[in-house]
């Protein structure tokens, strides 16, 4: 076995790292650690089914025949493989950007960088491999994590050149910003201080609503994480910052969505600007503030649902599995259908259960594939309305760390939202 993987508390540029390794060269499988970085978590609990990994936990370390190691050079760092540390010999390749400790390999592919992943971006761009905005998007987090938006002492030319390269790729900010913390600083402090002094709190259609217009002489970073705390200090559905840049002639507008009935990407779209449900911008050229903001207001006093449903992006007719049914019966159905799981149905064709492939790890003999579903699908039923978003599946499929919701309607179900589902949404791509 040839695994590629990487430190404990893994963060971005780590994880980016090995899964990049993983198409630089695929007969190396990526090993993660078994303790992630809570934003690494939440990004890996949504994405698990694009990104093929293993858990350290879950290989024969005895099997192991070559490794890669990435973003780390120390054997201390690496404390799931606990029978491989210290064995050099096995590490044919080291790809780092830290000051040299006790990892020593065949080719060592270290150099003085903001981001181990910058390396690997280069290797990738020689290989002319093609990546999709997925793997872009990743890759652009590692570099940014460590980084700090490019803005570290230690970025390198070669940082912002695969920058460069990821934006070109398709690298989605929206998705980014969703996963990493921005800086706040003073400038920030005052922008938003200014908002809740010049705010206004508008109810509508049931919706509390916040808009702010504001004047600014120079450019400010970070704008979106102010509108993201302005939100959430009114405690709104929905906050927008309308900032109005007097020396450019040009507003840039701003929202953030904690309903999944308020489109913000769908809203942006009418000011040629765009997004995803809970967050968007513009750029308006020659844009008057007061006009935006009736225009804004003017689109959700008319918007009563999100401008795509469950209903729209979901799985249907659906696949279900009786709990009466055999378990060698579903093995076979999942392979020959490619699914990773069913909802479970009793007679009544009520929802009982979910069976899925990780339900089988719990089987130890053949005997057992003899059994019903019944005795090992998961209970814990977690369901959606058809009516809510897209994110709305997404937030909910990581909180609960799992990759398919029942789309429930009338105590029927209707259909099923799969990671995949949410994926072809936020990406308008078909994961790998």
């Amino acid at each position: 076995m040839k695994i590629v993987t990487t430190h404990n508390n893994c963060d971005f540029d780590a994880l980016a790292s090995t899964i990049a390794i993983s198409l630089v060269k695929p007969e190396f499988i990526p090993v993660l650690p078994s303790n992630l970085n809570p934003n690494v978590k939440a990004f890996m609990s949504l994405h698990k089914d694009v990104f093929k990994t293993l858990w350290a936990k879950e290989i024969n370390q005895d099997e192991v025949s070559e490794m890669i190691i990435v973003d780390t050079s120390s054997w201390s760092r690496i404390a799931d493989l606990k029978t491989l540390k210290g064995r050099n010999e096995l590490v044919i390749g080291l790809w780092d950007h830290h000051p040299k400790d006790d990892i020593e390999a065949q080719q060592d592919h270290s150099e003085e960088i903001g981001a181990t992943i910058s390396i690997l971006v280069d290797k990738i761009i020689e290989s002319k491999i093609k990546l999709s905005p997925i793997y872009s998007t990743l890759f652009l987090m590692g570099i940014y994590e460590d980084t700090g938006h490019l803005t570290f002492d230690s970025t390198t030319p070669a940082d912002a050149k695969a920058t460069s390269y990821l934006l070109e790729q398709k690298a989605d900010l929206t998705i980014l910003r969703s996963f990493l913390k921005q800086a706040y600083g003073e400038k920030q402090k005052d922008i938003l201080y200014e908002m809740m002094k010049y705010s206004d709190r508008i109810k509508m259609n049931g919706y509390v609503v916040s808009i702010c217009r504001l004047d600014i002489d120079q450019h400010i970073r970070s704008l979106s994480v102010v509108v993201g705390m302005y939100r959430e200090i009114l405690n709104s559905d929905a906050a927008f910052g309308i900032f109005n840049d007097v020396g450019r002639n040009r507003c840039m507008v701003i929202g953030r969505s904690d309903n999944e009935e308020i489109d913000i990407g769908g809203i942006m779209f009418n000011f040629g600007g765009g997004g995803h449900p809970g967050a968007g911008s513009a750029l308006i050229k020659r844009g008057k503030p007061e006009v935006i903001e009736k225009s804004i207001l003017a689109i959700i006093n008319g918007t009563q649902q999100p401008s795509v449903q469950i209903r729209d992006i979901m799985t249907h007719p659906v696949k279900v599995a009786q709990e009466e049914s055999k378990m060698r019966e579903i093995a076979t159905t999942l392979k020959e259908t490619g699914c990773s799981g069913f909802p479970v149905v009793n007679e009544k064709e009520q929802l009982v259960g979910v069976i899925s492939r990780r339900d089988f790890k719990k089987i130890r003999k053949e005997s057992q594939l003899g059994s019903p579903v019944k005795a090992y699908m998961s209970r814990n039923i977690v369901s959606i309305r058809p009516e809510k978003s897209a994110v709305e599946a997404a937030k909910t499929m990581i909180a609960s760390d799992i990759g398919r919701l029942p789309v429930i309607e009338n105590d029927a179900i209707v259909g099923i939202i799969t990671r995949t589902d949410v994926m072809k949404y936020l990406y308008n791509i078909i994961p790998n």
